[in-house]
């Protein structure tokens, strides 16, 4: 089985920072995008940032210039530094990747169980 955990959440005030962990563990082959997603009470989950295995990244327009995702390979765990907090920014942040489990093996679909960010002004 795979497992994703995200860390670092948190409460923080308006134009702090927090930083984002999610580790993936389990019987893992390769793993190729890994995406932060975040999800507000009442709103549709929408993609944060996302990076490939080769560290192409995208952004969600209203987070370019302030966050900024990373990953470490070797340690499967992909991270968000998240700067300038907004209260806007306040939702779950989930963690996603896509994971094959043996050479050869189709890749699937991951979660992580979320993390609380709350920002406040």
């Amino acid at each position: 089985q795979v497992q994703l955990v995200e860390s670092g959440g948190g409460l923080v005030q308006a134009g702090g920072s927090l930083r984002l962990s999610c580790a993936a563990s389990g019987r893992i082959s390769s793993i190729n995008d890994m995406v932060w997603y975040r999800q507000a009470p009442g709103k549709l989950r929408e993609l944060v940032a996302g990076i490939s295995r080769s560290g192409n990244t995208n952004y969600v327009d209203s987070v370019k210039g302030r966050f900024t995702i990373s990953r470490d390979n070797a340690k499967n765990t992909v991270f968000l530094q998240m700067n300038s907090l907004k209260p806007e920014d306040t939702a779950v942040y989930y963690c996603y990747a896509q994971v094959s489990r043996g050479w050869g093996q189709a890749f699937y679909d991951y979660w992580g169980q979320g993390t609380q960010v709350t920002v406040s002004s």
